[in-house]
C-alpha cells in the first residue's frame, strides 16, 4: 500500500490492507506527556466528498472493531462489522455521504500500535509504546481530517468505545462537529467495566507466552490462551441474559448427555471458546491492553473540572443519544446522565432508549428502531444544514 505524505485524497486497492495508510511526521502530543511520532493512520472511505466538503461522516469503531465497517476483514474474510448501517441506501448512505473510518491509535490493523516497529530500536514497541487515551485517539483522527482537507464534520457516530470518541470529538473540537451520535456509551468508564477489563488484562499477562509483552521478539509467538480468555470474559458483557438464554439455554453441544468432565458440554461454552479462538487470529494482545486502558481512563467530567456539563459548554452540535434497555455494560442511566449534562448547557439533544433484549451488541445488529431513529435524525440535520446530495 502506498504511504501518503502529501495532502491528496486517493484510495486504491491493496491485498494486505485495503484502503489507505497515512504517515504523519509531526509528533502528536499525548496526554501522558510524550510527543509521539511519526505515526501511521490506516483508514477506509466510502462515497464521495461533495464540493463544499460538508457531507463527511466520521465512523468511530469500538474496542474490537477496525476501519472496515462495510468491507470484508482482510485477515478473517468476514463481512464488515457495521454492514447493517453502512453502504448504498443504508442509514449511513455512501451515495449521499462521504464516510471515513480510521483504525484507532494503538490498534493493530494498520494504525501505529504496540506490535509495530519502534524506529529507535528496530523492534516492536511492545510495552514501550506510550499509554494512550481516547483524547489521543481523537487527536490522531483530527490529523487525518486535516490531511483530507475536512474542517467540519457533518456527523460523528459510534458505539461503545466509538461513542466515547464521539463525545471526545465534541469536547475537543466544539466547532468541528455538526451532529453527534453516541450510541451505547457513557461519559466515563464505570468501576464495573474497569474491573472486567482488569480481569482480561490479567488473563493476558498471566499467559507464559506473553513474555512481559515481548512475545513477538522473544519467542515469535503470542499469548493466545490469555487473549482468548480475555475475549471470552468481555464477550459475556456484550450480551444479555435473555440473549444468551434464547441462543443457547442449557442445550448440550454435540452430545446427548453430560460428559462428567471439562470439555465444552454446553453450547454456550463452545460458543465462547470459538469467540476466543477467532479473536486471537485477528487481534494483538498488547493492543488489547492499551485500548482497554484508554477506555478505563476515559472521564469527560474529570477533564473539565469535575463537572460534565463543562465538557459541552457552548456546543452548537446536535446530539442524538441512544441506549438499549438490556445493555448492562453501558446501561441507560449513564446515557441519561449525559443527556442531563447536555440539557444543563442548553444543547440540542434527542434521547432514545430502544427496547431490545440483545444487550450491548444491539448497536451492531439488526435493530429496526435504531435504523429508523438515525434515519430521522440525520434527515433532519441534513435538511437544517441544506445538505441535499453527495454533490450538493
Amino acid at each position: 500500500m502506498p504511504i501518503l505524505t502529501s495532502p491528496r485524497l486517493v484510495s486504491p486497492p491493496d491485498r494486505a490492507w485495503p484502503g489507505w495508510r497515512l504517515v504523519i511526521e509531526e509528533p502528536l502530543q499525548l496526554d501522558c506527556g510524550i510527543d509521539f511520532g511519526p505515526f501511521t493512520i490506516a483508514y477506509q472511505t466510502y462515497g464521495t466528498l461533495n464540493a463544499n466538503r460538508s457531507n463527511a461522516i466520521l465512523i468511530c469503531h469500538a474496542l474490537s472493531g477496525d476501519q472496515y465497517p462495510a468491507d470484508a476483514n482482510p485477515i478473517t474474510g468476514k463481512e464488515g462489522w457495521w454492514t447493517t448501517m453502512v453502504g448504498p441506501g443504508e442509514v449511513l448512505d455512501s451515495e449521499r455521504y462521504f464516510l471515513i473510518c480510521a483504525n484507532i491509535l494503538g490498534g493493530c490493523m494498520g494504525t501505529t500500535g504496540p506490535k509495530d516497529i519502534n524506529p529507535q530500536t528496530g523492534e516492536p514497541w511492545a510495552l514501550s509504546f506510550p499509554v494512550i487515551t481516547v483524547r489521543d485517539m481523537v487527536r490522531a483522527q483530527k490529523r487525518l481530517l486535516d490531511h483530507l482537507g475536512i474542517d467540519s464534520l457533518f456527523c460523528v457516530i459510534g458505539g461503545s468505545l466509538g461513542g466515547m470518541q464521539v463525545l471526545q470529538w465534541v469536547a475537543s473540537n466544539p466547532d468541528c462537529v455538526y451532529a453527534a451520535v453516541p450510541i451505547a456509551t457513557a461519559a466515563r468508564h464505570s468501576a464495573q467495566n474497569i474491573a472486567f477489563h482488569e480481569v482480561g488484562r490479567q488473563a493476558i499477562m498471566a499467559d507464559p507466552d506473553w513474555c512481559g509483552g515481548r512475545y513477538l521478539t522473544t519467542h515469535g509467538r503470542q499469548p493466545a490462551r490469555g487473549l482468548a480468555v480475555a475475549r471470552m470474559a468481555a464477550h459475556i458483557t456484550y450480551l444479555s441474559e435473555a440473549a444468551l438464554h434464547r441462543k443457547f439455554g442449557r442445550n448440550l453441544q454435540d452430545r446427548r448427555a453430560l460428559s462428567y468432565g471439562f470439555d465444552a458440554d454446553f453450547q454456550v461454552e463452545s460458543y465462547l471458546r470459538h469467540q476466543g479462538i477467532t479473536f486471537v487470529d485477528r487481534f494483538d494482545a498488547n493492543s488489547y491492553l492499551y485500548i482497554t486502558r484508554a477506555m478505563d481512563y476515559f472521564d469527560l467530567a474529570a477533564e473539565h473540572g469535575g463537572a460534565l456539563p463543562n465538557a459541552f459548554q457552548g456546543t452548537r452540535s446536535r446530539f442524538c443519544v441512544i441506549s438499549f434497555t438490556s445493555d448492562w455494560l453501558f446501561p441507560t442511566p449513564e446515557s441519561r446522565e449525559l443527556v442531563h449534562a447536555l440539557n444543563a448547557v442548553a444543547a440540542n439533544v434527542s434521547f432514545v432508549e430502544i427496547e431490545s433484549d440483545k444487550g450491548h451488541d444491539a448497536f451492531l445488529l439488526d435493530e429496526p428502531e435504531l435504523f429508523a431513529t438515525l434515519r430521522g435524525f440525520l434527515a433532519g440535520c441534513a435538511e437544517h444544514r441544506g445538505l441535499t446530495s453527495a454533490r450538493g
